[in-house]
């Protein structure tokens, strides 16, 4: 792969992931409360979710779901009721004087795993995206493998940068008030989310 299209490819997706998505929304909510320490399995579980999708994509399971309406809608659904289900549960998280404790190192990491990994707009998005960066003349699977290790570790680095942002923030917001408003602001946005990959017709 010649360095003018990997640059590119860091710079387009490094402007895409820079956009705040569902997932971002999780991290942010999950990291309120936590400190940096919590946020480790939080972005673990970014990076695999990506990885995940990334890998099947180029595999062909993107091309599938694109060509099969039955497959695609059968994901679409199962990430749509995760996104809600996410969505209620912050909208209705117990507030209190206090950070709430924050979550298991392996449920925070499963959570952000399944939000990542089942965001099918993503697994479609890489089968436009990605081809638009290999060389047919050269051998796939090392590009494949540069391009996806690009991915993942911006992914990385940007869920990390999201994650301890909120951390920061979280000792100006140790009041019920203002803990109230950003667990239903988060809990809307998930919920929209939701909503948004549900009535998606492509």
């Amino acid at each position: 792969m010649e360095l003018a299209t990997w640059l590119a490819f860091l710079a387009t997706a490094a402007a895409m992931l820079v956009i705040p998505g569902p997932t971002i929304l999780l991290v942010i909510g999950q990291s309120l409360g936590g400190g940096a320490r919590n946020a480790l399995p939080l972005v673990a579980g970014v990076a695999l979710g990506d990885l995940t999708a990334m890998t099947l994509s180029l595999a062909g399971l993107g091309a599938l779901l694109a060509a099969s309406a039955t497959a695609f809608a059968a994901l679409k659904w199962i990430g749509a009721a995760y996104l809600l289900w996410l969505g209620i549960r912050m909208w209705r998280a117990p507030v209190t004087a206090e950070a709430a404790p924050p979550l298991p190192a392996r449920r925070a990491m499963r959570e952000a795993y399944v939000v990542t990994a089942l965001n099918p707009k993503s697994i479609v998005f890489f089968v436009a995206f990605v081809p638009q960066f290999l060389d047919p003349h050269r051998a796939f699977l090392p590009q494949a493998v540069v391009l996806v290790t690009t991915f993942v570790t911006l992914a990385a680095i940007n869920a990390g940068l999201y994650a301890l942002l909120a951390a920061r923030l979280s000792g100006a917001v140790r009041r019920p008030g203002p803990r109230r408003l950003m667990n239903r602001l988060g809990g809307a946005a998930l919920m929209g989310a939701g909503l948004t990959v549900a009535l998606r017709r492509s």
